[in-house]
């Protein structure tokens, strides 16, 4: 849903709505990011429950950031599309979840452990760092609509991605780690 009200839906485009688009939402929208801060709250309660197998603080961190960073807009309807911009990142889930499947189920030396390690590089590259670098260009060209935003929504714009970022690129580079190391045991 993320990628389709960013790059294909009219709701954020700049050529079809008169007004700012920082205020622009629907109900579409709003439901969106209700389920996504549903899965962020079951996610962290997990992640709680049992702390700290399923992650460390910067597990916690992520996920409060993206609570508050999903509940401000749902709730206020402003600055929705960069929330959009930073869920898109989520898409990279799937292959850290299987990362893990295949490295308790003993299959780090498997084809598909190797597969997975190159596709979760591709995507964290595109989706976790090229699409933050978009996203802050996007929040400068707009920044005159970014100020307009409720004084708590322009905390969260300013904070939430910068701190994403920061962490993104550092998991980031132990991915890279990661599938070094295994492109050497395999030669």
């Amino acid at each position: 849903m993320s990628l389709y009200f960013v790059f294909w839906s009219n709701l954020y485009s700049d050529h079809e709505y008169a007004g700012p688009i920082t205020f622009r939402s629907s109900a579409l929208s709003t439901f969106t990011l209700g389920v996504s801060l549903g899965y962020f709250l079951s996610d962290l309660a997990m992640i709680i429950w049992f702390y700290p197998f399923l992650g460390g603080m910067e597990y916690v961190l992520h996920h409060l950031l993206s609570v508050a960073g999903i509940a401000n807009p749902m709730l206020t309807g402003e600055g929705q599309v960069y929330t959009f911009m930073v869920l898109i990142s989520e898409s990279t889930t799937p292959g850290i979840n299987l990362r893990w499947y295949l490295d308790t189920a003993g299959m780090k030396r498997s084809r598909a452990y190797l597969i997975n390690g190159v596709v979760m590089f591709v995507a964290w590259l595109v989706a976790r760092i090229l699409l933050f670098m978009y996203l802050f260009y996007h929040i400068y060209l707009h920044y005159d609509q970014v100020k307009q935003v409720n004084s708590l929504g322009q905390l969260l714009i300013s904070i939430v991605p910068l701190v994403l970022s920061v962490m993104n690129l550092m998991w980031f580079g132990k991915i890279i780690k990661g599938l070094m190391k295994t492109l050497a045991k395999r030669h």
